[in-house]
């Protein structure tokens, strides 16, 4: 419901209600004119959101727009390699980090290509789990200590591509994930007559939590038991290729908000590469997988969209456990390898959409004038607003109840017009959103009347689609945070959820990061008919891949963005969403046929004179026009 502003409302009062302090990660801020701002390097220098639209509204960029930040990668990276460096050097442990992105996370390009490059020089790997990721990966230039890990599970064309790599001078690991891969990768390297380079993965009985929990553990997908592990090695030794086995690597999980479960997990998998090692095993690296979280609410808690540990501190705990255990049983530190994509990939992308109205505007108590010729329920619904307050508001919102029912039981007999029950439904509304003003004031909110709140919601209507451009907020209910990126220094009155343009009742934002609680609803401000932009931020990692085209939604158009030199924000690159063509011939349409029809109707409809010549000749231009249109809603025409 909406409430009365508070006029000394200040923009750090916006950063404190969005948490932006606390999710930000030091990338994000309001500047003085309450505009939302970005800072790709973390520092001084930064990007006035809304200034940057105007601009690329000049370019015919249409909403909603995918935002790209690709020096925030490069600013990940570094300092993910930063990290660990200094971990090394600090337990002077005697060996290096090489880190590894997982090209699942986002396969995008660009995104892959900004990571290379700013890995290049400090050993920046990359993780394939298809063929197809592998033709990436192999396509890259990376540096000769790099490696490219190949996960899942393989066929002879994905382990003959692979050794070709090898044989290109690339450290590419062949990742078993099941005995019978052992004799594949044997068989095959002896036909390409390349040695493979082979990695286990172990099925360690630590595992994650949070949402990803059962990724790891015991009832894993992937993974060799203890008993497999055992076996494949004597496999490896009857073929000769002992020599091969360089890598050991376990996975616990993505997103994991616990350190004490990624400490656990290390422990385990270091002991099992000391053993191995002891036992004779020509092991090299040590990967501990992926499951570095990103804080979305900024909580700094065990809650699933948070993690209540630092980048340093997992550096550190790693780092520290591996050192201590091979010390313990007397074998040489390995070079120590994690796949982190989503801590690496997060922050750089955002999504722009405008809201373009509400499912309802609140009735106002002012407002609602009622004739003397109406029922009798009506005026005693006004009797009733009128003479709420904060003692009696439980029992007047109870009688409330009874005369809406009366109200909906005369409607059916017929005894009330549509423009009385049009009243009535008024009347309620604004009867409910004062008793829950009046509730809100007590020391204790009764559930009904939070229930009640949650029903009074305003749902503002935004330009874009959930399954399209945050998938996961759908499917995982996962959060991401949601902020408008104007007005912020004046105080937003309206409790708000954030519904696609999509057919679908699934198509809608509800739940809102906040620090003690998932929030049912977010704090916008007052539709006054002006354009109101609404960023979704943090979704740069697996929601560009996982968008399905639900009522064929497409693809958004999409901006890259840098600042510098000097304070300079510079758009580097923009692309062009899907049109409705592009979205029709993914499902097998071929868009000049389904123009060729409508031409053919639109003539035989001339024929029989129910269109003139000119009248169809336009039906046929505007379905053209309109097959080359954006999937999304264009309100500049």
């Amino acid at each position: 419901m909406e409430v009365v502003p508070d006029v000394s409302f200040t923009v750090r009062d916006a950063v404190r209600l969005y948490g932006i302090d606390n999710w930000g990660a030091g990338y994000f801020d309001v500047n003085e004119q309450g505009r939302l701002t970005i800072r790709p390097n973390r520092d001084d220098r930064a990007v006035d959101l809304y200034g940057l639209l105007a601009r690329l509204r000049k370019r015919k960029m249409r909403f909603p727009m995918l935002l790209r930040f690709p020096q925030i990668l490069t600013n990940r990276v570094n300092e993910l390699f930063d990290a660990f460096e200094k971990s090394i050097a600090e337990y002077s442990y005697g060996n290096r980090y090489l880190g590894v992105f997982p090209i699942k996370v986002n396969q995008k390009k660009e995104v892959v290509d900004e990571l290379v490059a700013a890995g290049r020089d400090r050993g920046m790997g990359l993780e394939a789990g298809s063929k197809a990721e592998l033709a990436v990966a192999l396509s890259h230039k990376l540096s000769p200590d790099a490696l490219i890990i190949c996960n899942g599970y393989k066929d002879a064309p994905y382990v003959r591509m692979a050794l070709r790599g090898v044989e290109m001078g690339k450290r590419v690991f062949l990742i078993v994930e099941k005995p019978q891969e052992i004799e594949l990768i044997l068989r095959v390297s002896k036909e390409v007559g390349v040695q493979p380079l082979i990695g286990m993965r172990i099925r360690l009985h630590a595992r994650g939590s949070g949402k990803w929990e059962k990724s790891g553990g015991q009832a894993s997908k992937f993974g060799l038991t203890t008993q497999e592990v055992l076996e494949a090695i004597e496999l490896l030794k009857r073929g000769d290729a002992l020599n091969s086995f360089r890598l050991v690597h376990f996975h616990v999980g993505s997103q994991i908000p616990e350190i004490k479960r990624i400490k656990a997990a290390v422990k385990e998998g270091a002991r099992v590469y000391a053993k191995l090692r002891a036992a004779g095993a020509p092991l090299e690296v040590l990967d501990v997988g992926g499951g570095l979280g990103v804080d979305y609410d900024g909580s700094k808690t065990t809650y699933e969209a948070s993690m209540n540990y630092t980048l340093q501190e997992y550096a550190n705990d790693v780092v520290y456990i591996v050192r201590e255990i091979c010390g313990a049983e007397g074998v040489p530190e390995p070079s120590i390898a994690s796949e982190s994509g989503r801590a690496l990939v997060a922050y750089h992308a955002m999504l722009v959409c405008e809201v373009r109205g509400q499912n309802a505007t609140p009735a106002e108590a002012a407002d609602l004038m009622v004739p003397q010729d109406v029922h009798d329920v009506l005026r005693e619904m006004k009797d009733i607003l009128e003479g709420m307050t904060r003692k009696n508001h439980r029992e007047y919102y109870h009688d409330a109840l009874e005369k809406r029912e009366e109200l909906y039981g005369l409607f059916d007999l017929g005894y009330l017009s549509l423009r009385e029950r049009a009243l009535g439904e008024r009347l309620y509304d604004a009867i409910a959103r004062t008793a829950v003003r009046f509730a809100k004031e007590d020391r204790f909110v009764p559930e009904e009347f939070e229930d009640l709140e949650k029903k009074l919601i305003t749902k503002y209507i935004a330009n874009f689609s959930v399954f399209q451009s945050i998938p996961d907020s759908w499917a995982l209910d996962q959060l991401f945070p949601v902020v408008p990126i104007h007005r912020l220094g004046d105080e937003p009155t309206v409790p708000a959820t954030l519904c696609d343009v999509t057919c679908d009742s699934d198509g809608e934002v509800d739940r809102f990061v906040d620090l003690r609680d998932v929030k049912d609803h977010l704090d916008l401000h007052v539709q006054d008919g002006k354009p109101y932009y609404v960023a979704i931020l943090m979704i740069g990692a697996y929601q560009d891949v996982l968008g399905d085209y639900h009522n064929l939604f497409g693809i958004v158009d999409e901006a890259h963005v840098a600042v510098g030199p000097g304070k300079a924000v510079r758009i580097l690159a923009t692309q062009p969403g899907d049109r409705a063509r592009d979205v029709i011939r993914l499902f097998s349409y071929e868009p000049d046929d389904l123009a060729k029809a409508v031409e053919a109707q639109a003539r035989a409809a001339v024929r029989e004179k129910k269109l003139t010549k000119a009248q169809a000749q336009s039906i046929v231009d505007e379905y053209k026009e309109a097959l080359d249109a954006y999937t999304y809603l264009d309100f500049s025409q």
